[in-house]
């Protein structure tokens, strides 16, 4: 390969459009016809990225328009390139959707980057209208180009002739790439949250050779490939998304603890700190060496009975707080380092008793939306004043958040002010809010 990597994104009109089964098979499809091929996931997610990373056996990387700085994002899509021969993204939601404030959708990726977009049409329940929609979809900005379309779930011989003739007649240029029947044998199985994490799919392997085996017989992979395009060169930056919180950061990994982005431990080892993971559902407690613990978040909700006879784990994280040791916990990982988490069945589980925290899912309820977030007070990313941009999203109800002092200010993608969240006591520190990246100041 000379030069960066030709990239495609892979967007739907809606969410539900069988986007994300699709780009899962293409990229075991292309790597099993030996494509050196590099996954990104469109907006936040943890779920997704990590099925990416299983199909190309790499980690995959998230670009956010919203929570990302410029330079991020160009350092990114930089990375992307220069490691593969071919960049596939996946898009979040519908092609337009974004945040509250209209930011962050797929479609301003694609203008960002250059990259083109494949569009995916589920044509479930129309035929000759899926056209409309294609050519609706191609009009709608000018800066963005869709250089071909998959159309999904297609009931038969009939149901595709009539595709064809539509967009013969009004989207003759173009280029129809797949259509992809409809099928019950490709399901990923999902929660609340969204899918169930990649780890947890115990069959994972077969489904994905499965899709694969699909998307080789249903889409020209070569069509395919030449649709892609390169990347408008930005100007990267260089500063981690998140500060290394100390020189050996103790991180939590396991079923309960996954939801970490790749890009943000290696903003740390490229700052020099070393990383040990370890497993509080396998009865590990953080390293006595470490001078800084996080716990991520993830699906404690799931675990609580292992995690709170965990006494090694739980007793480590106390230890380390009597030495001063910076500790945060960052959505499920801020649940933990709470008085007691209650599950789904009204049971309560003793935690760490870290912060003045009670959190439940006996009545869940969703909390969903970007944030910004300004530091009240020094914690393990930064000073008082700093700022930074992330997502929250979780169905935990706070039954008690106590007399502790408020880690946060925080207001939504629009602007609006959400009041204070998260709780921060002596060097232990945690919220709601998954943290992207900090903010320009």
């Amino acid at each position: 390969m000379t030069g960066p990597a030709p990239g495609l994104i892979i967007a739907a009109p809606a969410s539900g459009s069988g986007k994300t089964v699709l780009t899962l098979g293409l990229l075991r499809a292309l790597v099993r016809g030996g494509c050196n091929v590099a996954s990104a996931k469109v907006g936040p997610d943890y779920i997704d990225p990590a099925y990416h990373a299983a199909a190309v056996g790499r980690p995959c990387l998230n670009l956010d328009g919203w929570a990302m700085r410029r330079q991020t994002l160009d350092a990114l899509v930089q990375k992307l390139s220069a490691s593969a021969d071919l960049v596939i993204a996946e898009g979040v939601m519908g092609l337009f959707d974004g945040a509250v404030d209209g930011t962050g959708s797929t479609a301003d990726l694609s203008a960002r980057t250059g990259w083109p977009v494949l569009l995916v049409v589920d044509v479930r329940g129309q035929a000759a209208s899926a056209a409309a929609v294609v050519l609706g979809m191609t009009r709608f900005r000018s800066d963005v180009r869709i250089a071909g379309v998959v159309f999904n779930r297609i009931g038969g011989a009939g149901h595709r002739r009539a595709i064809e003739k539509a967009m013969r007649d009004v989207c003759p240029g173009i280029p129809v790439v797949g259509f992809v029947p409809r099928t019950d044998a490709l399901h990923l199985p999902s929660r609340h949250l969204g899918l169930v994490q990649a780890g947890e799919h115990l069959d994972q392997e077969i489904f994905l050779d499965g899709a694969a085996d699909l998307i080789a017989k249903s889409i020209d992979l070569h069509s395919l490939s030449s649709l892609a395009r390169g990347h408008v060169t930005g100007s990267a930056g260089t500063a981690p998304p998140l500060p290394a919180p100390g020189g050996r950061v103790a991180v939590a990994r396991d079923d309960a603890f996954g939801f970490v982005y790749p890009n943000v431990l290696e903003g740390w080892r490229a700052e020099g700190a070393a990383i040990e993971f370890f497993s509080p559902l396998a009865g590990q407690p953080p390293s006595p060496s470490a001078d800084a613990i996080y716990l991520p978040g993830g699906y404690p909700q799931l675990h609580t009975g292992p995690l709170a006879a965990g006494r090694s784990f739980l007793d480590g994280l106390r230890r380390a707080s009597d030495r001063g040791i910076s500790i945060y916990g960052e959505c499920g990982g801020y649940m933990v380092l709470g008085e007691s988490l209650v599950d789904s069945d009204g049971r309560a589980h003793r935690m760490a008793g870290l912060l003045p925290l009670t959190t439940s899912f006996a009545e869940p309820r969703l909390h969903l939306g970007y944030r910004r977030a300004s530091a009240l007070d020094a914690f393990a990313f930064g000073g008082r004043g700093a700022g930074f941009r992330g997502h929250e999203f979780h169905y935990a109800t706070i039954l008690e958040e106590g007399s502790g002092a408020p880690l946060f200010d925080l207001s939504d993608a629009a602007g609006e002010k959400r009041g204070t969240g998260g709780r921060i006591n002596g060097s232990v520190a945690g919220s709601f809010v998954h943290l992207i990246d900090r903010s320009d100041p």
